[in-house]
């Protein structure tokens, strides 16, 4: 996967981020404190991600998305963007994880009405990422199709090694890490569907 020149810098993903952390938020009728309690991140963090003034790693916007119920490729959706069922390789704007230096990217189109999205994720040699949530409200599902090189994912205790071709299948009930061994990058892809929350926490 290579970056494109979308002339959306970090500020700009930032921006994205923040506007629809904050909608989905609204959304749900919650206050800023009770999402703090609700996933395990503070009120000051998530304040600075709501006004766009931080750049949260992606352990951190993992805990947010599953406060609010979402899947985490849900908070780099445009807001702003009319639903449309075809989305273009030339208008998607990649995200670098400024902790790992993991590059994501959705492929499906944003704010399209639909229980599946497709990432795709770039995860550079020696790179790890672990994401401590468990149990959520909501149902997710997610497979791991390796596109190129090799990874590992830990889900739970279990620990899968994947190579080029192999897909995983799991569901996100459990802390779970991915893991880049090789002096290679690895890519692969990400499906993932979710069943929508039927009740809005207070």
């Amino acid at each position: 996967m290579q970056e494109r020149a979308t002339g959306l810098g970090a500020d700009g993903i930032n921006s994205r981020i923040a506007s629809r952390v904050r909608a989905l938020r609204t959304d749900l009728g919650v206050s800023l404190d009770a999402l703090a309690a609700n996933c395990a991140v503070s009120r000051s963090m998530l304040s600075l991600v709501e006004r766009g003034e931080s750049s949260p790693t992606a352990v951190v916007l993992e805990k947010i998305a599953t406060g609010l119920g979402v899947p985490l490729a849900t908070l780099f959706d445009d807001p702003s963007a009319a639903a449309n069922p075809v989305s273009r390789g030339d208008e998607r704007t990649p995200w670098r994880d400024p902790q790992s230096g993991y590059v994501r990217s959705n492929i499906s189109p944003a704010n399209f009405p639909s229980p599946i999205r497709i990432v795709e994720v770039l995860l550079p040699a020696g790179a790890r990422v672990t994401y401590e949530t468990g149990a959520r409200d909501v149902s997710i599902h997610q497979q791991i199709w390796v596109q190129e090189g090799a990874i590992e994912v830990r889900l739970g205790s279990v620990t899968h090694r994947l190579s080029k071709d192999d897909c995983f299948a799991m569901r996100l009930n459990e802390p779970m890490a991915f893991r880049n061994r090789t002096r290679k990058p690895a890519r692969y892809i990400v499906v993932i569907a979710s069943e929508r929350a039927h009740a809005s926490r207070r």
